[in-house]
């Protein structure tokens, strides 16, 4: 079944099917109704890869994430699916593993599918492995900043700040020996998170030591696992931020099972506000990462980048997204139970 069966059937041109199908407004009432009855009686349906080679539109964009067993990437494919649906778009979504190869790779394939555009969370490239993209003309819009990357579409969370913001609240309240454990992926974010944690012990005249900071898996074990660390060091800090929720769920776990007491020995930050982080005890303090709100955001730039980008040159953004500290019983603090908004 083909598009010329159709105009044969209806008793009109195949470019008269075309208009119908493409441009139903610039047919007549009548005869659009009559091709129309004959589409839906032979059950026809349009190829709509082929079509859109043709137009140079396939109504389609890419969504590259690390991986998708990490809640927050849910969230972010989330927000950017809503966006996509509402405009009539079908998302797909990648994964790169935090691997470079693997995303150019993907990106070549995306290309020759000739996809509308593309949103790439914590990428790892660099402005030379882009200039595929820019010659094809293809929007794009990062999550997560990449120094690598300058003067692209991006929004992004300035997780930096937020730590300093987490020191700061932690020193403020007393602790004075404070560690870290930082996940291994995925890396940049993380490398961010590193750099506010030394900033801000600097800024509250905290010392920095190299053994309070442990790289551990992203996962619950990853933290419980960490802690078995700094016990078995005999290098117990008054205090941790931890990089995950789900890893500082699993740092609380070895530090009941140790018989010590969060937070009178050892007081706990996470990151990210998971649900369950209101449920554990004693409640989680922890960062709200706002990654729904990201992929939301980003969505609506790149459908704007790709209306606008239409002949002319699209004004190149970024949106920062804010975050706030979310003060529970974890981390040592006796007042009232409040939210610490970043400083901006």
């Amino acid at each position: 079944m083909n598009i010329k069966s159709i105009a044969e059937e209806a008793g009109v041109s195949v470019a008269t099917v075309s208009r119908v199908l493409n441009h139903p407004d610039v047919v007549s009432p009548k005869t659009r109704e009559g091709v129309l009855a004959v589409v839906d009686r032979m059950d026809y349906t349009p190829n709509l890869l082929a079509r859109g080679l043709k137009l140079k539109k396939t109504d389609v964009i890419a969504l590259l994430l690390p991986e998708l067993r990490d809640f927050n990437y849910m969230e972010i494919a989330q927000g950017v699916e809503d966006v996509a649906h509402q405009k009539g778009y079908v998302m797909m979504l990648c994964t790169m593993e935090d691997d470079r190869t693997k995303e150019k790779e993907y990106i070549e394939n995306l290309m020759t599918r000739q996809v509308d555009g593309m949103i790439l969370a914590f990428s790892n490239l660099t402005k030379q492995d882009l200039l595929s993209v820019k010659k094809k003309q293809i929007a794009t819009v990062f999550i997560g900043r990449n120094s690598e990357l300058a003067d692209e579409n991006v929004v992004y969370v300035d997780y930096c700040a937020a730590t300093v913001e987490v020191i700061r609240h932690m020193a403020d309240i007393g602790h004075k020996t404070i560690g870290m454990i930082v996940g291994e992926k995925p890396r940049q974010e993380n490398r961010e998170k590193l750099l506010g944690f030394q900033k801000g012990l600097q800024e509250m005249g905290l010392d920095y030591h190299e053994a309070l900071v442990i790289e551990a898996a992203n996962n619950a074990e990853g933290g419980y696992l960490a802690v078995s660390q700094f016990l078995n060091r005999g290098q117990r800090p008054d205090a941790i931020f931890v990089t995950s929720d789900m890893m500082a769920i699993g740092a609380m776990e070895k530090i009941k099972q140790s018989e010590l007491s969060i937070p009178k020995d050892i007081a706990i930050v996470g990151f990210d506000n998971l649900k369950i982080s209101a449920f554990v005890e004693p409640k989680l303090t922890t960062v709200v990462n706002p990654a729904y709100c990201m992929g939301l955001v980003a969505a609506r730039l790149l459908f704007n980048t790709m209306e606008e980008g239409e002949g002319q040159e699209a004004q190149v953004q970024e949106i920062l997204i804010q975050s706030k500290l979310k003060v529970r019983k974890s981390c040592g603090y006796m007042g009232r139970l409040k939210e610490i908004h970043k400083k901006t």
